[in-house]
């Protein structure tokens, strides 16, 4: 068998009271006093357990036990002073704590349980302060001897301090009084209670064998303690006294100067961008949210700007929200500002509350939205600088709308606004933003010409990031423009070849019609010359058949020269339909000219 020492069963002891198992700590405890009987750092310890159990008397046993052989053991002194104030009994406690303090003056615990044994008897009896004593003349001397007789016979009658501190507390019966001083617990009471009366479950024991009315019964039992223990620490007059103490106060440090109370302000306002700006959202935004309800409950001639103020916590509880990724939660901040500003007449606060709630659009993916935000925000601008940045995010928003030439005029509008103010850094965005705008619309070479010049204005700003992000552009804008004019070029050398084939082709149709149109005028001449030859008139007929083999010579000749124009184009290939309609007007011109003659 494992051997058992004293040292062994004070270590597991210990133990086991750190744990809270203060009744398992008894045993071992308990066993180590056997064989070590008297020892009294062993009794302190065994009377800590008696205290946390809520055995007081016990407590107050093992405590005065250690005392009896050492009365300067100043472990025991402070142990019976905290059992005595633990059983109400603050007088006697009060007098171990200063014997305590006087033995070991560095110990800091004795000062404490003076401070609270005080303040306790204080809480009991009143401020000595306010008592005042009345020397009454005609008390005679009758009259004093009875009264110390009677005084005398009340303090033979008072109990000791070991009766004192068996003697039960009267419990309370008012249920207001007991849970204004349990408090919480006092739920906890009532629920003990209402279980003792279920009998059947009273009947049944836990999985270590404890029975559950022992247990229920052992907490009602220390919460009772616990509620004599604070009826005498601070009954409940001493509690309404300090609520009433605490209300004035309150109501005096509410009557603050005004300036004092914008100083506070703006200190507790400048805490939390700080906050957020060290990237610390939640501290910002918890900050920001006392502050508010702080605020709020002030009276509007106490606080300067109040609703101003209101609406700028709304805002930067929003700003708080949105680093924490909580878009929805910022966009009703943000809301709260702009109604605030709205209600109050505070143009500048619309202006940051529509701001605001257009970037969570854009953050959300709502470009539609964000459009419609910051057109409503255009004509409270105050400085071309206000408008190029709107410009900007409007035409970003087109853009990623695929609206490519609405983006575009946007581009153009910030940039033209970014010009008027001067601002480089600006004037880089708007171009950038038309360049991207044109790369969408397929207008390669205009995009080249912006990209170009964005690349000059981040050279002068100068930002490296910017130049490295335009060059990749410029190198991809510039493979496209390549693509489209080889592209480009294809297409204009099929239609140029079509065009030559079919001008061909018309100058070859042309001519046929020309030669049937010749050859049906030559026949319509020789039916008018028939008549005059059945007439009779030998020689006009003659002059007429003569004028007719000119005139049918002529057009052979005519025909045949057409012919030998009409060789050298085939040759060529090269004269245009133009040509070729001009030598069909010149021979439609000699021959009606040849029908004249006739």
């Amino acid at each position: 068998a494992p051997i058992v020492t004293f040292g062994s069963l004070i270590t597991e002891g210990t133990t086991l009271s750190r744990r809270g198992q203060h009744r398992k700590a008894l045993g071992c405890f308990n066993n180590a006093l056997k064989l070590r009987e008297g020892h009294k750092q062993c009794l302190i310890t065994r009377s800590k357990c008696f205290l946390k159990l809520g055995d007081t008397a016990s407590s107050l046993q093992d405590a005065e036990a250690s005392l009896q052989r050492d009365k300067t053991f100043y472990e025991g002194l402070y142990q019976k002073a905290e059992t005595l104030y633990t059983m109400g009994d603050f007088e006697f406690a009060l007098v171990f704590y200063h014997r305590g303090r006087r033995l070991r003056p560095n110990q800091h615990k004795f000062q404490l349980g003076i401070n609270k044994a005080e303040e306790a008897i204080m809480n009991c009896i009143g401020n000595p302060a306010s008592v005042k004593l009345e020397n009454r003349e005609e008390l005679g001397f009758v009259s004093r001897q009875a009264e110390s007789r009677k005084t005398n016979q009340n303090l033979h009658n008072k109990p000791t301090k070991d009766q004192k501190g068996m003697k039960k507390q009267e419990p309370v019966k008012n249920p207001k009084t007991e849970r204004e001083l349990l408090g919480r617990l006092y739920d906890d009471k009532a629920f003990l209670e209402k279980m003792l009366k279920d009998e059947d479950f009273m009947q049944t024991s836990t999985r270590q064998g404890d029975k559950v009315v022992d247990l229920v019964l052992d907490g009602i039992s220390y919460l009772s303690q616990r509620r004599d223990f604070w009826q005498q620490h601070k009954p409940i007059y001493a509690r309404v006294y300090e609520r009433r103490v605490r209300q004035q106060r309150g109501v005096q440090g509410r009557k603050r100067k005004p300036a004092e109370v914008a100083t506070a302000i703006m200190k507790n306002m400048e805490d939390i961008e700080m906050m957020l700006a060290r990237g610390s959202a939640e501290e910002s935004c918890r900050k920001a949210e006392r502050l508010l309800r702080k605020i709020q409950g002030w009276a509007e001639d106490e606080v300067p700007n109040k609703k101003e103020l209101i609406g700028k916590l709304h805002s930067c509880i929003g700003n708080a929200q949105m680093e924490m990724e909580q878009m929805e939660a910022a966009l009703r901040s943000y809301k709260r500002d702009l109604d605030c500003a709205r209600q109050n007449a505070l143009p500048d606060a619309v202006s940051r509350a529509l701001d605001n709630i257009g970037r969570v659009y854009i953050r959300t993916g709502r470009f539609q939205q964000a459009i419609g935000t910051w057109k409503e925000r255009i004509p409270m601008a105050k400085s071309s600088l206000e408008k190029a940045w709107l410009f900007h995010e409007i035409g970003r928003c087109y853009l990623e709308l695929g609206e490519a030439e609405t983006a575009q005029d946007y581009g153009q509008k910030s940039l033209q606004s970014a010009d008027e103010e001067g601002d480089v850094e600006w004037q880089l965005h708007a171009t950038v933003l038309v360049a991207q705008a044109q790369v969408k619309l397929r207008d390669y070479g205009s995009a080249i010409l912006n990209f170009e010049r964005a690349l000059q204005k981040a050279r002068l700003v100068p930002d490296q990031e910017a130049q490295n992000t335009i060059i990749m552009a410029l190198d991809k804008v510039s493979k496209s423009f390549i693509q489209q004019l080889s592209k480009g070029s294809k297409e204009v050398t099929i239609t140029s070849q079509k065009g030559l084939d079919s001008s061909h082709e018309n100058t070859e149709n042309k001519f046929e019609k020309d030669r049937e149109r010749a050859e049906g005028e030559q026949q319509m001449a020789n039916q008018d010359e028939k008549p005059k030859e059945e007439a009779g008139n030998y020689t006009e007929a003659q002059g007429n058949t003569k004028d007719g083999e000119e005139g049918r010579e002529r057009a052979e000749g005519e025909q045949h020269m057409g012919n030998e124009d009409e060789k050298p184009k085939e040759e060529a290939g090269n004269d245009t339909e133009g040509q070729g309609n001009v030598k069909d007007g010149e021979t439609d011109k000699e021959i009606k000219e040849s029908n004249g003659e006739k």
